[in-house]
């Protein structure tokens, strides 16, 4: 039987831009794949987002060439524009299940530009590194942050 392991984290980041630059980098499907699916060694075999409630974000990727299939299966649950997003998704490695999350997006104005809040309840199959995964979401706000400034 797989163990089960439950964690829940938050992520903060202030950005120079505004809430509704933010807020588009998540929204626009060439942005969103350039700072979310797009990353060294990574392969993107395909990615899709249909950024509504009720929509999706899909991607299929592996690592390095010889790297097993992986997925990142997201359904928007809420989006309140330059304010948040509320989602879940499912990963998978080599056909099996990795993870499942319910993940809120928070954008707050801070001055001239934006805090954002990412807090993440993940279930992970098998016993995971939780610090890795916050410091896989540290890494995509850091591609984010390159992404605003475009």
């Amino acid at each position: 039987m797989i163990e089960l392991a439950h964690h829940t984290f938050t992520v903060e980041r202030v950005y120079p831009q505004s809430p509704a630059k933010v807020f588009r980098a998540h929204a626009d499907t060439a942005a969103k794949r350039r700072w979310f699916a797009e990353s060294t060694g990574f392969i993107i075999d395909s990615y899709s987002l249909d950024f509504k409630v009720g929509g999706w974000e899909r991607t299929r990727f592996r690592y390095g060439e010889d790297g097993p299939p992986m997925t990142n299966d997201c359904v928007y649950h809420e989006i309140a524009a330059n304010e948040r997003m509320v989602f879940s998704y499912a990963m998978t490695i080599g056909g099996a299940p990795l993870s499942v999350s319910l993940s809120t997006t928070e954008l707050h104005a801070e001055g001239k530009g934006t805090r954002l809040v990412f807090t993440e309840q993940i279930v992970h199959y098998g016993e995971q590194d939780i610090e890795g995964r916050k410091d896989g979401t540290r890494q995509l706000f850091e591609r984010l942050a390159a992404e605003l400034n475009r």
